[in-house]
């Protein structure tokens, strides 16, 4: 590989470099970390979260979620589990309560998982709890990572426990009025009439109204908490892939086909001339695949396949073909492919059949009342057998006495119709290659199985197929053309021309990635790159700073383009939407000018515009005929009085003038108990926004940045 070769070449640089900065680490690591936080991962509410506490956590939760999630995922999660875990200790301490230990345990021994575990019963079949108590001291003794586990999984229910007494204690008092549950019934039913005049916003030219970057800077200001940000990072890149040419493809073929063939070859240990078995007439097919490095594993106990499940290269000729006929090379699926039928037969594609499962201990559907030994399973099925080839009109007594498949006992083992692929190797194999009406044993991991194959359908041509294969990678020359693609395209802007002024002369395309936080992973186009992030965001990092990075696949030059330090959104990027709400604000300002009159008659004459009538609006769905959605109009026409005049009320989409000429209200009801219980039922079920609340509340400092690297 390139890349390998590269790292060879350079390789007694990068000793002396790394050997230096160890050096340097061992006589002060503080150099290297801001020794004030290298043992602290945050703080929250003034608790220091210890840096080994939070690489535990981390190690603990990668090992339960069997290392699927990425490092920054697993960080996420483990930094939010610690900071809810704290918050909420913090308010319950606070509070006064103390979720004790004998209320934890009263949690986990009523869980499902625990309480209903064959393994935690006494012989009555109840819960036994001091079986569970045993069993706990005997895997803290024995078994430490079971042990590990378990303690776990009881934190998590201690953790869950407190959060849900604190929720418990703030959901108790959000109730509801019987007054509140009237308002919403009026709010929502009460419906009016009106007659307006709009006038739009853009009545008025733009050029008219000019807004300022003191005057954005000035309502980003006044409103803070809806323009508060983290730190973000914009890059744009130039990708250069390792692709296999053309060229690369047909080398790799014509490799491919060279070993259709037999060939001559020296052999050092004959000191001479040998001939070497080709694929079309190794007797060897094992030996063939692994002397000649096939990309692609022959499989054993190769499935039979039909023609639609072949290459569509080859279909055709498979299955005109017979045993020993060999096809290719063919491109399948990212490789360079030959193939050898090694086995043909006729059978359906379909079967319908019934089966007797009889498990044995250490089956796969053995359960806590399996006694059979597997030998003693195997004559209980011999014997079944036995009984339905003198009298086949048993199976169904049978299968409803002595199966322990619980899916189809009931219905007399009937598996209905099934496809070649649904069943196990062994259970297939039987209903497939045995006529209808066959009845056998068949062993499988889930226990002995009676089969009675009760009809087949479809009967056609089937193969199993030796496939081998080579990958279609790029070769080396490819590999080190884009190398020398991406370290010409750095040189170039190294010198001083603009990056994408050196990419639109190359013909190259740029990409953008957008609002990387400090902490992301995922490059927009790329993947995961936290290498890139981790540059963007270094102090040493500034706008106009460029790098090539090592992909997978490639190569990566990226640039920075834009860099947002946490607070308050720039000018420049708020302006998109604050602009246009201040050019409004100008605008209304304008058309309130020319309001003149006390009439909707007069304010229609002098702005120019008709009266237009409204009827059956309401606040719950605040929509105005022929203007739209203006919420703020409509809740003014609710609280307007019937035939009075307003004027100047800026909505939406414009300033409107308006008279209420009927307000109508809904029958009363007895009583309003029921939506009130509706009103209390919904806000006990804002619990997350109890949290969000409370954590915005709190005092919290995240380091985890220096953990992975950021300074």
């Amino acid at each position: 590989m390139a890349i390998l070769s590269k790292i060879r070449e350079r390789s007694l640089f990068l000793i002396a470099i790394i050997g230096l900065a160890l050096f340097a680490f061992v006589l002060d690591p503080s150099k290297i970390f801001n020794s004030s936080k290298v043992e602290e991962i945050g703080e929250i509410n003034g608790e220091t979260i210890d840096r080994k506490d939070f690489v535990k956590a981390l190690e603990d939760y990668k090992t339960q979620t069997g290392n699927r999630v990425s490092e920054m995922q697993a960080a996420k999660t483990v930094w939010n589990n610690i900071l809810r875990k704290k918050i909420y200790q913090k308010q319950l301490a606070d509070a006064g309560i103390t979720v004790g230990e004998e209320d934890v345990w009263l949690e986990i021994i009523n869980a499902p998982s625990v309480k209903n575990n064959p393994q935690f019963k006494n012989e009555a079949g109840l819960f036994d709890e001091e079986k569970f108590k045993q069993f706990l001291a005997d895997t803290k003794e024995n078994n430490p990572k079971l042990w590990s586990a378990w303690s776990n999984y009881m934190n998590q229910i201690r953790d869950n426990a407190e959060k849900n007494t604190y929720n418990n204690l703030v959901t108790a008092g959000l109730g509801a009025s019987l007054k509140e549950g009237e308002n919403q019934y009026f709010n929502e039913n009460t419906t009016i009439d009106a007659r307006y005049v709009y006038v739009p916003y853009t009545s008025i030219v733009d050029s008219l109204v000019n807004v300022s970057k003191n005057e954005i800077k000035a309502y980003i200001k006044s409103h803070a908490t809806d323009f508060e940000v983290d730190a973000t990072r914009d890059i744009s890149y130039v990708k250069f892939d390792i692709k296999p040419t053309t060229t690369d493809e047909e080398a790799i073929k014509k490799e491919v086909a060279t070993l259709l063939d037999d060939r001559k070859e020296y052999s050092n240990v004959t000191k001479g001339e040998i001939t070497v078995q080709g694929f079309k007439n190794t007797s060897d097919l094992k030996e063939f695949f692994i002397e000649n490095g096939s990309d692609i594993n022959l499989n054993s106990k190769e499935n039979f396949v039909f023609k639609n499940q072949v290459s569509k290269e080859i279909s055709e000729a498979v299955f005109k073909g017979n045993k020993g006929d060999v096809f290719g090379p063919y491109k399948d699926k990212g490789f360079f492919k030959i193939s050898k039928i090694t086995e043909v037969t006729q059978m359906p594609d379909s079967v319908k059949a019934s089966h007797i499962l009889i498990p044995f201990i250490g089956s796969r559907a053995a359960t806590a009342e399996t006694k059979q030994t597997e030998e003693q399973a195997k004559k209980t099925a011999d014997s079944i057998v036995k009984i339905i080839k003198r009298n086949s009109f048993k199976f169904t007594a049978l299968a409803k006495k002595f199966s322990k498949d619980k899916s189809n006992a009931d219905k007399g083992g009937d598996l209905k119709w099934f496809t070649y692929s649904r069943m196990v190797p062994e259970f297939r194999d039987y209903a497939f290659l045995h006529k209808k009406g066959s009845i056998g044993v068949v062993k499988t991991a889930f226990g002995f199985h009676v089969i009675k194959i009760d009809d087949q359908k479809n009967n056609q041509k089937a193969v199993k197929l030796a496939t081998f294969g080579r990958k279609i990678v790029p070769s080396e020359a490819t590999e080190n053309k884009a190398f020398q693609d991406a370290e010409n395209f750095s040189l170039e802007v190294s010198k001083g021309d603009s990056f994408f002024n050196v990419a639109r002369d190359k013909k190259y395309q740029t990409k953008t990635a957008s609002g990387l936080k400090m902490l992301d992973e995922n490059v927009s186009g790329i993947g995961k790159q936290r290498q890139i992030v981790s540059w963007a965001f270094n102090k040493d990092s500034n706008v106009g700073d460029f790098k090539r990075f090592d992909l997978e696949n490639g190569y990566v030059v990226a640039f920075i383009t834009a860099k947002i330090n946490k607070g308050l959104t720039p000018v420049s990027r708020a302006a998109s939407k604050i602009k246009p709400m201040l050019i409004n604000k100008k605008k209304a300002k304008l058309i309130n000018e020319k309001l003149k009159g006390s009439t909707l008659q007069e304010l229609a004459t002098a702005t120019k515009i008709p009266v237009r009538n409204t009827s059956k609006v309401n606040l719950k769905s605040p929509t105005i005929s022929g203007v739209g959605f203006e919420p703020n109009v409509v809740g003014a026409m609710y609280n307007a009085t019937v035939g009075k005049v307003y004027k100047g009320i800026e909505g939406k989409k414009g300033v409107f003038s308006f008279k209420v000429i009927k307000k109508e209200l809904p029958t009363k009801l007895p009583n309003y108990h029921f939506l009130s219980k509706q009103i209390a039922k919904k806000r006990k079920t804002q619990t997350s926004k109890v949290y969000d609340a409370i954590k915005n509340a709190s005092d919290i400092e995240d380091n985890r940045a220096s953990f992975y690297g950021i300074q």
